[in-house]
């Protein structure tokens, strides 16, 4: 599988949001390899979006999102749970990121239900938190490139064949913006 390029990652954050479903995840855990195809973003821009990290300034905790395309930001959230998003945005906007809210379990099924303590497959990776802890992504992910084979990226995947848009979910602003992404499966 080919890893998508920095390139990718380099056009506006709607547009990379949309265009990550169907791709696939891999992750490397000691000398096992799990992954799953992406089947739900959002996008978060910068002073057009209120809802984003990358909205007023820059702080040690979203500070990548101004950085390099095709970087992991990882951040804790509801002081319990890591959220896994890949720096995305057009060339002339300082800031952005898609948050990777769901997979769909393909290799190593077993090594998530285990890092979940949950055998239910149709509840393991269907949120952001849980998709980070079944993969086993923390701050320690932060900063890694997902543009090279290593522990974390990403590769081509499938076409979705249907496509759903709809608000974000859990926040308070920017709700009429349709940034919410689905793939039929």
């Amino acid at each position: 599988m080919t890893i998508l390029p920095r390139e990718f990652y380099s056009k506006d954050t709607v547009s990379v949001a949309k265009n990550l479903l169907g791709k696939k995840i891999i992750r490397k855990i000691g000398s096992n390899e799990i992954s799953g195809i992406i089947i739900e973003t959002e996008a978060y821009r910068h002073k057009d979006d209120p809802a984003s990290h990358a909205f007023t300034k820059i702080t040690n905790r979203n500070k990548v999102m101004f950085g390099e395309v095709g970087i992991a930001y990882v951040y804790f959230t509801y002081g319990m749970y890591f959220c896994f998003n890949v720096v995305a945005r057009a060339p002339k906007t300082k800031a952005g990121a898609v948050l990777i809210r769901a997979i769909e379990p393909e290799k190593g099924v077993n090594i998530m239900q285990k890092n979940r303590k949950n055998a239910n497959l149709k509840n393991l990776t269907n949120g952001p938190g849980k998709l980070a802890q079944a993969l086993a992504i923390t701050k320690e992910d932060y900063g890694a490139d997902l543009t090279k084979k290593s522990k974390l990226y990403i590769t081509e995947g499938t076409v979705p064949k249907e496509i759903t848009t709809s608000p974000r979910i859990g926040i308070s602003k920017a709700v009429d913006n349709l940034w919410n992404f689905k793939m039929k499966t």
